[in-house]
C-alpha cells in the first residue's frame, strides 16, 4: 500500500473546487429564526478556505469569518511568510475593500501558482479562479504557509 500525498491531494482539491457552489450557505439558528450567515455566497470565502483546511486536518474547525480562520491557522502551525516566498497551497489574505453591497470586507483564498488564486467569489457566488491580485485591484496583506508543506 502506498502513502497518501497530502500536499498534492490538498492542492488538487482546491483546484477541483472551481465552479462549485458547495460553500455558499452556512445557517445559524437565532431563537426561532434560521439565518444564512454567508448570505447565499456573498460572505463565503472564510467558510470555503477553513473547510478545505479542516478536511486535511490543518486547522481545528470550520469558520465563517476571516479573523477566526486566521486565529485557528496560527494555533495550528500556519506561519505568516513574506509575499516574495509564496508558493502553491499558501493561504492569501487580501486587503479590505468595499463590496458591491457597500460592506467593507477583507478576503481570503488559496494561491495556486503562476500568479493565480482560487477563492469564493461574491460576484458569481461560487469558487473562482482569478489573478492573485485581481489584476492589481486588490493588495495582498498576508500570506500563510503550513509548516509541514
Amino acid at each position: 500500500m502506498g502513502k497518501i500525498l497530502i500536499y498534492d491531494s490538498y492542492l488538487q482539491m482546491i483546484k477541483n473546487a472551481v465552479g462549485t457552489k458547495m460553500f455558499c450557505n452556512l445557517y445559524l439558528q437565532s431563537g426561532k429564526k434560521k439565518i444564512d450567515i454567508t448570505e447565499n455566497g456573498e460572505l463565503s470565502c472564510a467558510f470555503f478556505v477553513s473547510n478545505i483546511l479542516l478536511i486535511w486536518g490543518l486547522i481545528s474547525k470550520g469558520h465563517a469569518t476571516i479573523k477566526s480562520t486566521r486565529k485557528d491557522m496560527e494555533k495550528n502551525n500556519w506561519k505568516e511568510i513574506p509575499l516574495a516566498k509564496i508558493k502553491p497551497g499558501d493561504v492569501v489574505v487580501w486587503e479590505e475593500k468595499k463590496t458591491r453591497n457597500n460592506r467593507i470586507c477583507s478576503h481570503i483564498g488559496f494561491y495556486i501558482g503562476k500568479e493565480e488564486a482560487i477563492s469564493h467569489s461574491d460576484g458569481v457566488k461560487a469558487i473562482s479562479l482569478h489573478h492573485w491580485t485581481y489584476n492589481n485591484q486588490r493588495n495582498i496583506v498576508a500570506v500563510y504557509r503550513y509548516n509541514k508543506f
